[in-house]
């Protein structure tokens, strides 16, 4: 299943039993063949499960630093997600189930989700596959010495790109490093456009 437009729901927030609830639920992917950009994040929060929108949360960088690296001409919103496919960009996850925490995978539900990625990525052929989340990826494809950047292998085709989990509770990134990291992808992504005209 997947979005291919903009969502006009209203923005809302979910209450303490709203969330509870979440647990398990799934997010749509935002896809479509021949995207740009194809970002992976981990799994989705209970909010962004209850609210039924990727990175949710309001202490999530993704969307800031979306934009301060110019993959968007303004801040969009969780709600409008379906905006970014205008600008050949989507949003899948290696694991589907929504969770308070992403520590609360499994390894092998990670390596399960691995490969589901792959036959996304196989059947949708975008020109970089971008992984949110340095442990999720090290464990789901077997890297433990994997750094943030442009990975040395290529996935059905697509490149592959590994940067740091946006999620807030990410110390170790603050917004302008987050930015930066995002900006790195952008500027590739834009030199090879050019360079392929």
């Amino acid at each position: 299943m997947h979005r291919d437009g903009p969502r006009t729901t209203a923005p809302w927030r979910p209450t303490a039993q709203q969330l509870l609830a979440a647990y398990g639920k799934t997010v749509p992917d935002v896809v479509r063949p021949g995207l740009k950009v194809l970002f992976c994040g981990i799994n989705p929060g209970l909010y962004s499960g209850a609210v039924g929108h990727h990175f949710a949360r309001p202490g999530n960088r993704f969307w800031k630093a979306l934009h301060i690296a110019g993959f968007t001409r303004r801040r969009l919103s969780p709600f409008e997600e379906g905006e970014l496919l205008r600008s050949g960009l989507g949003i899948t996850n290696l694991v589907a189930r929504a969770t308070a925490r992403a520590s609360e995978l499994s390894e092998r539900e990670l390596r399960v989700g691995a490969g589901r990625v792959r036959r996304k990525v196989r059947r949708l052929r975008p020109r970089v596959v971008a992984f949110l989340g340095m442990g999720a990826f090290r464990a789901a494809f077997g890297r433990p010495r994997a750094t943030v950047g442009s990975q040395p292998e290529e996935m059905c085709g697509a490149r592959v790109w590994l940067l740091p989990n946006p999620s807030g509770l990410n110390a170790h990134y603050q917004l302008a490093a987050l930015a930066a990291e995002f900006g790195k992808l952008a500027r590739t992504v834009r030199s090879r456009r050019q360079a392929s005209r």
